[in-house]
This record gives structure tokens, C-alpha cells and sequence, in this order.
């Protein structure tokens, strides 16, 4: 797909370039925040485990303070709430300060910052960074996906009894919505090597990278996966819902990456009963 005709080469690589500073400058508070600091655990409504710290109201603020700096009319769709101001045809920045922030509350360093650039349900600019391994997650439309500056490439495992997955569970598991539960089962007994980390953009980023075969969840949000989305095309994977059609970039939605071999293939197990 070609780029929006209002998006020019210059005007992407600014949004990038913002992107990738910003996620850095609150990467390194967040890396202080979690060496330094105790958090203050609130809940929200939704799930019993589902936490918000002080840390994802600041990172936040922080996010949409630096990218305001060069682009004041731009609009925001993120986590924690924050200013969803803008015009209706300027760039929608989608974000999420914290993503895996139980792990972040509970001292395990598997947390990133998920920020995307997007215009009209197209994801143009993907950062996600993982601010305790510096690893930086970088893809711009058209342009290829890179950690710390080298190119990604999707993995090429063609087998899904040959593969490694990874996978999340939502906030309301015991209810089993859409199956999740058996959906999970099905695959746990193909005898395959299963990963739950915490973050989805940085698991959807290993999809990208190569490390991990596909990811698949029953619901996300489009701060968990707008981001990491462009990362895996770019790198030469695929994504979608459960149904292989196109996500919605702005809704919760069940979600599936891989390198684009396995998509039919794990989704003979997401069938939805």
C-alpha cells in the first residue's frame, strides 16, 4: 500500500525522527523510575490485575509534552486517558507509556514504550522501545523495520509444530471469552514451546525480529498493537484478526502476528466456537 497522498517522504521521516526521541527521553525515565523508585499502585475498573502507576500518568505526559513540541495540532489515543485533541485529518498519535506495566510494578524488566504515528487507519511511523536492553524497535512505512539500526527480517519457519509462539491473556481470563482458554489448550498440545512475557508490543517486536514464530491474544487495544502492527509488515510478516481480516487501528480487537507461513496455520486453532 502507498502512502497517503498528504504524507510526503520529509514530512514521515520528522514523525520518525520524533517518534524514536521521545520514546528514548521517557525510556530513561522510565529505566531510572524502575531502579530508583517505589510504585503506587492504583487498579482500574476493568481486571483484577489490571494496574496503573504513577509512572504510566507521567510517562504519559512526558510523551505527548515532547511530540506537542513539533507537532501542536496533532491528536492522541493513549492508555492512560491522555489529550485526544485534534483535527479530524492531522496525524493521530497512538501511545502507551508502559506496556507491561505488572511486570514494571513487580520488578521483572520486560516493559516497553509503544509509540505510533497514524493517519486515516494508516499505521505510518512504529516505535517500540524496551528501555532496560536499549533496544530500540524502529519501522516507517515503506521503509523497512530496524532494531538499533539494523534491518529485521521475519523468521522463515514454515512448520507450526516446528515453531515458538508467544501469547497474552486478557484481564477477564475466567470468563474465557472467545475461548481463549481452549484456543490456548489447542496449541499448548501440538507440543510446541509457548511464551508469556508480559508486553505485547515487545512480543509483537520478536515477532518482528525473528526471535519468536507468531503471537496471537484474544484482545487488544490499538495502544498495544498499532506500533508493533507496521513493525512485523514492514519486517515481511503478517497480522490481522481472527477472521484474517484487516485490524482497525483505533478498536480493541483479537489479534494474530507471525512471519506470515504460520497465519493459516494458527489460526486453524483460534476458530471461534
Amino acid at each position: 500500500m502507498s502512502l497517503p497522498p498528504d504524507i510526503s517522504p520529509l514530512f514521515l521521516s520528522k514523525l520518525t525522527n520524533t517518534a524514536i526521541l521521545t520514546a528514548q527521553q521517557v525510556g530513561h525515565f522510565l529505566k531510572n523510575a524502575f531502579y530508583t523508585n517505589t510504585c503506587e499502585i492504583s487498579y482500574k475498573e476493568e481486571g483484577r490485575h489490571n494496574l496503573v502507576t504513577q509512572y504510566d500518568i507521567q510517562a504519559e505526559a512526558l510523551i505527548i509534552s515532547s511530540i506537542k513540541k513539533q507537532f501542536p495540532h496533532h491528536s492522541f489515543l493513549g492508555e492512560e486517558g491522555g489529550e485526544k485533541k485534534g483535527a479530524s485529518n492531522d496525524i493521530l498519535w497512538i501511545i502507551d507509556p508502559i506496556d507491561g506495566t505488572v511486570n514494571f510494578a513487580h520488578g521483572i524488566p520486560f516493559f516497553s514504550v509503544s509509540i505510533a504515528a497514524t493517519f486515516q487507519e494508516n499505521v505510518l511511523v512504529g516505535v517500540v522501545y524496551s528501555p532496560i536492553t536499549e533496544e530500540l524497535f524502529v519501522a516507517e512505512k515503506q521503509q523497512g523495520a530496524y532494531l538499533n539500526g539494523s534491518p529485521l527480517k521475519v523468521s522463515s519457519t514454515s512448520l507450526l509444530v516446528d515453531s515458538l509462539l508467544v501469547t497474552g491473556f486478557p484481564y477477564c481470563v475466567q470468563e474465557n471469552p472467545l475461548h481463549c482458554i481452549e484456543h490456548f489448550v489447542s496449541l499448548l498440545r501440538l507440543g510446541i514451546p509457548i511464551r508469556r512475557l508480559g508486553s505485547a508490543a515487545l512480543d509483537m517486536a520478536y515477532v518482528a525480529a525473528g526471535r519468536l514464530d507468531g503471537f496471537w491474544e484474544v484482545s487488544l487495544q490499538p495502544w498495544d498493537f498499532a506500533a508493533a502492527s507496521l513493525l512485523i509488515e514492514e519486517a515481511g510478516g503478517f497480522v490481522s484478526d481472527y477472521q484474517k481480516k484487516p485490524l482497525s487501528i483505533t478498536k480493541s480487537t483479537p489479534i494474530v502476528a507471525s512471519n506470515a507461513l504460520l497465519h493459516d496455520q494458527i489460526l486453524q486453532h483460534l476458530k471461534v466456537s
